[in-house]
């Protein structure tokens, strides 16, 4: 009962509303998840706009996901959310609700099993089978070292090639005391960007 309960549940939270732009934000296991909260609460105040939340394990320790104020998928939903033939596949669900992914933060990690096809969590198999004709957003965030080494400026050619857009890191102290650029895009700078996609979704 409680596996049926579950796929009653996901196939409720994830009914398409009218004319509600849907927005997916993707959180990998950069520190900068620590804004999740942040970016999702003004991700809200957009008009017409829902968001859901897909997580990757490492990314919920650098923040709380009861303070996230909506629903949030991890890989353990996808595993137990499937049983037999008849239940939807979580995966496949949120790729048809969502208007737009944005990955905020794309950490180096994931950045690199995205460019090379690699789908072993949920947020990765959203991403294999996205619908490329909707807006797929990356925010990279990774510590500088790591973004000057030179097989970063490859995958993030490579997956802009593939027709996402990303939204440049930015030059800072890093928490771990680097200064340089890696950091995520500022709430703001994302939370506008997605804004543009909004107002240009036809009704």
């Amino acid at each position: 009962m409680q596996q049926n309960s579950e796929s009653d549940h996901l196939q409720t939270d994830l009914q398409k509303t009218g004319s509600r732009f849907h927005v997916l934000v993707g959180l990998t296991g950069s520190v900068a998840a620590l804004k999740a909260p942040l970016l999702v609460k003004q991700l809200l105040e957009i008009p017409e706009v829902d968001v859901r939340v897909v997580t990757t394990d490492h990314a919920t320790h650098f923040y709380d996901i009861n303070e996230v104020p909506v629903r949030v998928y991890t890989d353990k939903d996808e595993w137990e959310m499937w049983t037999k033939r008849s239940d939807p596949v979580l995966h496949i669900e949120l790729r048809r609700w969502a208007d737009l992914l944005v990955i905020a933060p794309l950490d180096a990690n994931t950045l690199g099993k995205i460019a090379s096809g690699i789908c072993d969590n949920l947020l990765t198999c959203v991403v294999r089978a996205w619908d490329i004709s909707r807006p797929l957003l990356f925010c990279p965030a990774m510590n500088t070292a790591m973004w000057q080494h030179p097989i970063t400026a490859q995958q993030v050619s490579t997956i802009k090639a593939f027709g996402y857009a990303e939204i440049p890191c930015i030059a800072k102290k890093l928490v771990c005391g680097d200064e340089g650029k890696g950091a995520m895009a500022e709430v703001s700078t994302i939370v506008d960007t997605v804004k543009q996609y909004v107002q240009s979704h036809p009704k």
